[in-house]
C-alpha cells in the first residue's frame, strides 16, 4: 500500500475555539476540528479564561483532527489569540494566575499612572503601540502584584510570564521549552521593533524581570519537539508561531502594501503590510507582521468589541446568537430608523484609544424595536471598521483599494455588503473558516520549504467572494455614526 503524504497539524487557539485542521502539500484543508472555549467576567471590566481549560480543548481538537487520517505529521503550526497572557510555575508546569484576557481592563489604572509619569511616548516609540490595558505589560504586571512573592519569583526566574503561543508550546514540548515569535512579543509592549528584542528601558518601565519571559524567535523556524501527548506522537517538530491577525494576513496572501485585511472575530483587527517599519499619527499600532529571514512590519487598528458585541446584544435582548438569523432579522428594516450603538463596552480601541468610554445606544424612539437595536450592532461592526481604515488611509504610503475580510461574522451577506457600500471599496471574503490556522501553517510549510518563497505561497488556491460597492444613502449614515461616536467619548 502506498504511504499517505504527510500533513502539517495547524492549532489555532482563539478567544471563543481551540481549532486544529490538517492542512496538504497543495494548502487544502484535509481535516478539521473545533472545541469551544468560554470567558468569565468576575467584575465590571475583568475577561479571563483557564489555562488549563484551553490546553485540555486544544487536546481535544488535535485528537479529533488526527483520528480522520492515518496520515503521517510533518510538523506543528500555532496561531493564537494575542495579548492575552499568563503566569505558570517553571518547576512544576501549573498556572498560578487566569489567562488574563486581551479584553481586560484591570491593569487601567496602572496604565493611567504610566500615563502621568509621562512614560507614553517612550512605550509608543519603542513598542509602536498606544498605552492601553490591552496590551500584554500590564497585565503582566497586575498579576504578579497579585502573586505572593511574585516579583521576587520572577526575578529569580521561579516564574514563567508567557502569551498563549507560549503557553501551548511549554505544553506540547513537556516544559522543555519557553518561547513567543517576534508577532506576539510584539503585542506585549515589551519588544523593542527595530531590534526585535525585548527592551530593557520598558521592562523597567513596567518591572517586568527579564528572567520571567519568553526567548523571541523568528515565527517560521523549529521551536521544539513535542512529547507523547494522546494519539499526538512524540517527536513532531513545531514550526512555526505567529499571532492569530498576523497569521489571518499570511494565510489571505497579504505580502503586498497597499492591501488591508480585517479579521472579525470577538473583536476585529485591521492590518496592512509595510515596505518599512512607519509610524502612525492616527492612531494605529506599529507592528511586526511576521518575521522569516527578516521582520515583515505592518500598521495595525485594533476594535475592541465586534462579534462579542453581537453576542452581548443577543444576550440582552433575548436573541439566538446566531449572526445569520439575526441579521435576517435587521434586513427586514426598511432602514436603521436612527438607532445607532457604540459598543464601548470595555473602552474603545483604534483609532481612538479611549479606555473610559461607555456603551451607548442613541436614537430610540417608540417606534424602535428589537431589529432596530440588532441592526444598530451589526451596523457598528462596519462603521468601526470604517473608523480604522479611514486612519490607515492616512497613515500609508500606498493607495487602499479594498478590504480583505475573514473570520465568523464575515458570512453573513448582508452584512458584508454594507461594509463594501460604506467604505465604496471592494470587500472581498475569504471562503475559509480557518484562515488564521491556514496562515500558521502556510508559515511552517515555508519553513520546510514545501512553498520556498511568496510567490509559491501566493498562489496557493484561496477561495473567496468578491462585494462591490453600491451608491446609496450610506455616507449619511455613517456622519450619524461620528455623531453618536462623540458623545460616547465626551460623555
Amino acid at each position: 500500500m502506498a504511504s499517505l503524504d504527510p500533513l502539517i497539524l495547524a492549532l489555532d487557539e482563539g478567544t471563543t475555539n481551540a481549532k486544529a485542521i490538517l492542512v496538504d502539500r497543495s494548502g487544502k484543508v484535509v481535516a478539521r476540528s473545533s472545541q469551544p472555549l468560554s470567558v468569565s467576567h468576575p467584575r465590571p471590566g475583568y475577561a479571563e479564561q483557564d489555562p488549563t481549560a484551553i490546553w485540555h480543548a486544544m487536546l481535544a481538537a488535535i485528537e479529533h483532527c488526527i483520528a480522520q487520517t492515518t496520515a503521517p505529521l510533518a510538523a506543528i503550526a500555532i496561531s493564537n489569540q494575542r495579548e492575552s497572557v499568563l503566569a505558570w510555575d517553571r518547576e512544576t508546569g501549573q498556572p498560578v494566575s487566569p489567562l488574563v484576557s486581551w479584553q481586560c481592563r484591570r491593569s487601567d489604572d496602572f496604565c493611567e499612572q504610566l500615563a502621568r509619569q509621562g512614560h507614553a511616548e517612550l512605550i509608543r516609540s519603542t513598542s509602536g503601540l498606544a498605552l492601553d490595558p490591552m496590551f500584554s505589560a500590564g497585565k503582566m504586571r497586575w498579576i504578579l502584584d497579585q502573586l505572593p512573592d511574585g516579583q521576587a519569583r520572577a526575578v529569580n526566574g521561579e516564574v514563567c510570564l508567557g502569551t498563549v503561543d507560549s503557553w501551548l508550546l511549554w505544553q506540547l514540548t513537556g516544559g522543555k521549552v519557553f518561547a513567543t515569535d517576534a508577532s506576539n512579543a510584539a503585542r506585549t509592549q515589551l519588544m523593542d521593533l527595530r531590534t526585535c528584542k525585548w527592551s530593557a528601558a520598558l521592562t523597567e518601565v513596567f518591572n517586568i524581570p527579564l528572567a520571567a519571559l519568553p526567548d523571541i524567535r523568528p515565527s517560521a523556524g523549529l521551536f521544539g519537539e513535542t512529547t507523547a501527548h494522546g494519539s499526538l506522537p512524540a517527536g513532531i517538530a513545531i514550526m512555526s508561531m505567529i499571532g492569530d491577525s498576523h497569521a489571518a494576513l499570511f494565510g489571505q496572501g497579504g505580502f503586498t502594501p497597499g492591501l488591508v485585511k480585517a479579521t472579525l472575530g470577538t473583536g476585529s483587527s485591521l492590518m496592512t503590510p509595510m515596505a518599512r517599519q512607519v509610524g502612525s499619527s492616527a492612531g494605529l499600532a506599529t507592528t511586526v507582521a511576521w518575521h522569516t529571514e527578516a521582520p515583515t512590519y505592518a500598521l495595525e487598528g485594533n476594535i475592541v468589541h465586534t462579534g462579542g458585541a453581537v453576542s452581548w446584544a443577543a444576550r440582552l435582548l433575548g436573541a439566538a446568537d446566531d449572526i445569520d438569523a439575526l441579521a435576517a432579522e435587521a434586513a427586514a428594516l426598511p432602514d436603521n430608523g436612527g438607532v445607532y450603538f457604540v459598543p464601548a463596552l470595555g473602552g474603545l480601541g483604534a483609532p481612538h484609544w479611549n479606555s473610559q468610554a461607555r456603551g451607548l445606544i442613541c436614537g430610540l424612539t417608540e417606534a424602535s424595536s428589537r431589529a432596530h437595536i440588532l441592526r444598530a450592532t451589526l451596523e457598528a461592526i462596519a462603521y468601526q471598521i470604517r473608523d480604522v481604515f479611514d486612519a490607515m488611509e492616512q497613515d500609508s504610503p500606498d493607495p487602499l483599494d479594498e478590504l480583505w475580510v475573514d473570520g465568523g461574522a464575515t458570512r453573513n451577506e448582508w452584512l458584508m455588503q454594507f461594509q463594501a457600500d460604506l467604505l465604496q471599496r471592494p470587500v472581498i471574503r475569504s471562503l475559509s473558516p480557518e484562515v488564521s490556522a491556514i496562515g500558521a501553517a502556510h508559515l511552517a510549510g515555508f519553513a520546510l520549504r514545501w512553498w520556498p518563497d511568496e510567490d509559491a505561497l501566493a498562489s496557493l488556491e484561496r477561495p473567496r467572494q468578491r462585494y462591490e460597492p453600491r451608491r446609496n444613502a450610506v455616507p449619511e449614515l455613517y456622519e450619524h455614526w461620528q455623531q453618536a461616536l462623540k458623545r460616547t467619548i465626551m460623555s
